[in-house]
């Protein structure tokens, strides 16, 4: 097996990104995404605009990724997809494409969890890149998710903690629209937030049990800041802007810290791996280069392709599932809520 060439064609639809990719076994040959640009207009995705735009792109998507990885149709062993978590419309036209082209190639057909993607991104052969042995801490953080995850192997995971309300990446976004940035905008506080100081405003931590986080109290308490000091002061926000987005960033970072300690105290496990769209934030990024030194863990950061929804994550868990012979039949139907077991 181990000298065999599998071939991979994964596709990834959960949201708002078309993304195709070819793994020959664990190397990635190609990852090509189109975003969709149409949601900046309303400030967040709109779902039924998003699974319209999959399906004017996935052809193109899938037909660019082969021809990169420089691989015919009919070379490959499998075609891995995103069945969940995600938006029912987008999760429909890649499964049902997936489904069609398994069975027009009558190759095997592999279903994949998006959250467990982002956790085995790590796995991707690179030049040079660390690989997590197990078990270790992954702490997926993104637009639609925030979980700790206690990962003992590639198919054995556990949640330990996840959002009890917004994910950490909607914290960010909306924190920004409070503000007048534009969508996508949590980047563009990680921007700011560089040139700020982060102790300038301080905002309220929720107060939630063990692992768990939530994020809608912090919103609002930023919402009613913002209202009660654009009253007193018009440009308060065009004269603070530095100082309002580091000290969202240092108070949101403080609480994904603040639980990642305790999932390390709790399990034991100081192998800390970050996956999903806010592990591209600088300050996180950090934040755990920090604890390395102060607390002797030893972190793994995805390369910033990987940290977005791409489909090489997705082609890495059809890979490892295709070694396996984990195949899924042609009954399967998109799952919009699909829980890592």
């Amino acid at each position: 097996m181990e000298n065999e060439h599998i071939y991979i064609l994964a596709i990834e639809s959960s949201c708002d990104d078309t993304s195709a990719a070819v793994l020959c076994n664990d190397k990635k040959l190609s990852n090509v995404v189109a975003t969709q640009k149409i949601h900046e207009e309303y400030g967040g995705v709109v779902p039924e605009l998003a699974s319209r735009a999959h399906q004017q792109n996935i052809v193109p998507v899938v037909s660019q990724a082969l021809a990169k990885a420089n691989i015919d149709k009919k070379q490959l062993s499998a075609i891995a997809f995103t069945r969940g978590p995600g938006l029912m419309g987008s999760l429909l036209v890649g499964t049902s494409f997936s489904k069609s082209l398994a069975l027009g190639l009558n190759i095997p057909l592999i279903e994949v969890n998006h959250m467990q993607a982002h956790i085995l991104a790590h796995f991707i052969k690179e030049e040079n890149g660390k690989i997590p042995s197990f078990p270790f801490l992954a702490m997926t953080i993104s637009g639609g998710h925030t979980q700790i995850v206690l990962v003992k192997n590639y198919f054995d995971m556990e949640i330990l903690g996840e959002t009890l309300d917004d994910a950490v990446g909607e914290a960010f976004d909306k924190s920004a629209k409070i503000l007048g940035l534009p969508y996508p905008g949590g980047p563009l506080i990680d921007k700011y937030a560089q040139l700020g100081n982060p102790k300038a405003f301080p905002f309220p931590k929720p107060k939630v049990g063990e692992l768990n986080f939530s994020f809608s109290g912090l919103k609002t308490s930023i919402l009613y800041f913002i209202q009660k000091q654009t009253k007193e002061n018009p440009n308060f926000i065009t004269e603070n802007r530095n100082d309002i987005c580091a000290s969202i960033q240092h108070t949101i970072i403080n609480i994904l810290m603040d639980k990642l300690k305790k999932a390390v105290k709790q399990t034991g496990v100081k192998q800390i791996a970050i996956g999903g769209g806010v592990s591209a934030n600088s300050g996180i990024r950090k934040a755990l280069e920090e604890g390395e030194k102060k607390y002797g863990w030893t972190s793994y950061i995805p390369k910033f392709e990987y940290c977005t929804d791409n489909a090489a994550m997705i082609g890495i868990v059809g890979y490892l599932k295709y070694k396996e012979k984990n195949f899924t039949d042609q009954s399967v139907t998109a799952q919009p809520r699909y829980v890592i077991s």
